[in-house]
């Protein structure tokens, strides 16, 4: 285990930095694009990238990256949906994410306004979706930024820590302990438990704001009322 995982690490680190870097916050992007987030494993190449980490600089760079990646995902979805959104929802690709999804996100948005694009970063596939139907309600661009930076840090700032500090333990055991390498991925398999469990309790948390609805008596997403200070 130790000799495959550290040739798996040392074939990770070997990639220049910057392309590192890069490549993690395009795949960011995507994810939370609203045209490929629901197919992209945004959150794993992020993974992979921290554990190359060699120093605090290096993470802060990342996770800049991831968080710029993030945002600039965001705001394509944000826009499309100002500009496009109806015309997405019927199109083939609105289809496939599924009516029901898209009456969730909606619902969701009417019933918590800001926080819950705040919160729907921590939400599968509503992390997708959700900028997409903030840019059809009529939020402005800068009160959707206000709550999604915050979300982002927080989002990147915990992948980056628990995958670099999982790696950089390891490095440190591997030539003390022949069980290093299943330390290490008994981190990540346990940060991942743990996400899922957190993102389920988070959907519990929420079920009310997300549940169900007359359809009949919601208003279109067109004539859903926001708060003044959030309007255009």
């Amino acid at each position: 285990m130790n000799e495959f995982l550290t040739w798996l690490l040392d074939t990770v680190q070997s990639v220049d930095p910057v392309v590192r870097t890069l490549l993690a916050g395009i795949a960011i992007m995507l994810e939370t694009s609203v045209l490929v987030g629901l197919f992209v494993p945004g959150d794993t190449v992020v993974i992979i990238a921290a554990t190359a980490v060699a120093s605090p600089l290096e993470a802060v760079v990342l996770g800049i990256a991831v968080v710029i990646g993030a945002l600039v995902g965001e705001s394509i979805g944000f826009w499309l949906g100002r500009f496009l959104g109806p015309k997405i929802h019927h199109s083939a690709l609105g289809r496939r994410i599924g009516e029901a999804n898209w009456n969730r996100s909606e619902r969701y948005l009417r019933r918590r306004g800001g926080p819950a694009i705040f919160i729907s970063r921590f939400l599968p596939v509503l992390h997708s979706l959700v900028p997409l139907t903030v840019g059809m309600s009529g939020f402005r661009y800068g009160r959707f930024l206000a709550w999604t930076v915050p979300a982002c840090v927080i989002w990147a700032a915990l992948y980056i820590t628990v995958a670099s500090l999982a790696a950089g333990t390891y490095r440190e055991l591997a030539d003390q302990l022949h069980y290093a390498g299943y330390i290490f991925v008994g981190i990540i398999l346990v940060f991942i438990a743990l996400v899922f469990l957190a993102k389920k309790l988070l959907e519990r948390a929420e079920r009310r704001h997300l549940a169900e609805e007359d359809e009949s008596t919601a208003p279109a997403l067109g004539d859903r009322i926001v708060p003044d200070d959030v309007k255009d």
